[in-house]
């Protein structure tokens, strides 16, 4: 049966081609939706961009036909996209004050409900509060999302493997263990655990190599570390494989506070780019919430704008210099890095058009970009480059994202078969016994 999505103001500025994604169904855009649109088209940010391109897909279609009849939509052309006004207000029960924006967008889907029996109304919106409201109303609302996976359900980049004694064996012996095909092969740069059936504390850990189409051994760790740095469990060795391996140019690390990540990234950027020369210079950089928002309203150069979003970047940097307090007291830090040209601050607000080859590129908080916007940085990546996104989703500041539908989920989902990228998901802190218990208790 076909439906009538009427779609919120949101879900056009979190992803304008949501109107071609609800197949042969009809699409219902409240003309409030277009006011709100407009006050954003000015903006220089994702979401300025974002409420243009709305607006210019809407005039195609009101080229082709009347949008408040309907004009045809989708390749299909089964559905069609229609612009509605509401002729009534809420009810001033549930209404705050019977003016606001919200009130007249539910407006449209309730007339709308009452209207047309014949086919179910859906309103998608990504606003939480919203839906409570239209869900009291007796309005079915949905979220919009793509892709929809859990957080317990996101692919770890780890798996567990039984296999024989002699299996274990062989791959201690050899340094490599053949796939042996039962299903699917499993993803590229995917992580195993191979443990002996007859005694499951025998065991071996790896990844599976594409090309070979066997499960090899990790890089081996230098014994003097990476910078100083040494894995201080499995998740962070399987994280430096993929931080020091040339191969997978796009790395994504999923963890909360106080599992390495961010360290462990920079370590890997820093011995790529210093002691190894693969790499010309280090790039790191956070996004200036909300991503796109001009920083030029604060005082100083961009390094001094950048300072409060940075420190804990700079903080990373010299915990792996090994600095003396004499020595900060001398005034050495992170800037003998940047003088140096090895280390460079880039704000994501000015990445876009930018081509980047041969540098280790270093996105932290990525779980605050949007989709589009994680697709803008990573098109930027030149030949030679290699990149690493990291991230907590149980931390989110952007509002048009939340745990499943961000744009380091997003990635991590989308590059899970390809050969160029791995992933891994860490869980254990190692910042400190206080980090780790706060983490998991509060």
């Amino acid at each position: 049966m076909k439906k009538n999505f009427v779609l919120d103001t949101n879900v056009l500025l979190h992803d304008p081609r949501s109107i071609f994604g609800f197949g042969d169904n009809d699409v219902i855009i409240p003309i409030y939706v277009i006011e709100e649109i407009d006050n954003f088209k000015r903006d220089l940010s994702t979401l300025g961009r974002n409420a243009r391109q709305v607006s210019r897909y809407l005039d195609e279609f009101r080229v082709q036909g009347k949008l408040r009849e309907g004009v045809p939509i989708g390749p299909d052309r089964g559905g069609v996209i229609r612009v509605l006004v509401a002729e009534h207000k809420l009810p001033a029960t549930v209404a705050a004050d019977g003016h606001s924006v919200d009130d007249k967008i539910l407006a449209v889907a309730l007339e709308l409900l009452d209207r047309d029996r014949s086919r179910p109304t859906v309103f998608v919106t990504k606003d939480t509060n919203l839906r409570i409201r239209a869900d009291a109303l007796g309005l079915h609302a949905e979220d919009y999302d793509v892709e929809g996976v859990e957080l317990d359900e996101l692919w770890s980049g780890v798996a567990d493997l039984e296999v024989p004694s002699e299996s274990v064996n062989e791959f201690y012996a050899d340094g490599a263990l053949a796939w042996q095909p039962e299903g699917d092969p499993p993803p590229p740069n995917e992580f195993v655990v191979l443990r002996d059936r007859a005694n499951p504390q025998h065991s071996a850990v790896g990844k599976y190599s594409a090309p070979r189409q066997s499960f090899v051994q990790l890089i081996k760790t230098p014994k003097e570390g990476v910078w100083g740095i040494r894995p201080r469990n499995k998740e962070q060795s399987f994280a430096l494989d993929l931080l020091l391996n040339d191969d997978i140019r796009l790395v994504t690390i999923v963890g909360k506070a106080g599992t390495g990540k961010t360290l462990l990234a920079i370590a890997a950027g820093l011995q790529k780019t210093m002691e190894d020369g693969v790499y010309q210079k280090l790039l790191v950089s956070r996004p200036i919430f909300p991503l796109g928002r001009d920083i030029g309203y604060l005082p100083g150069s961009v390094e001094e704008k950048l300072n409060p979003w940075m420190q804990p970047i700079f903080d990373n940097v010299e915990y792996l210099m090994n600095l003396s307090r004499s020595e900060k007291k001398a005034g050495r830090g992170y800037h003998e890095l940047l003088d140096l040209g090895i280390l460079e601050i880039e704000p994501l607000t000015y990445i876009r058009g930018r081509s980047i080859p041969n540098q280790f590129i270093i996105v932290d908080e990525a779980q605050n970009l949007t989709p589009h916007e994680v697709k803008t940085i990573i098109t930027r990546v030149g030949d030679g480059t290699k990149i690493v996104l990291t991230g907590d989703p149980y931390q989110i500041d952007n509002p048009y994202v939340d745990q499943t539908n961000n744009g380091l989920i997003h990635v991590v989902n989308r590059f899970k078969s390809e050969r160029l990228a791995g992933h891994i998901t860490m869980s254990k802190g190692e910042r400190s016994p206080l980090a780790e218990l706060a983490a998991n208790l509060l």
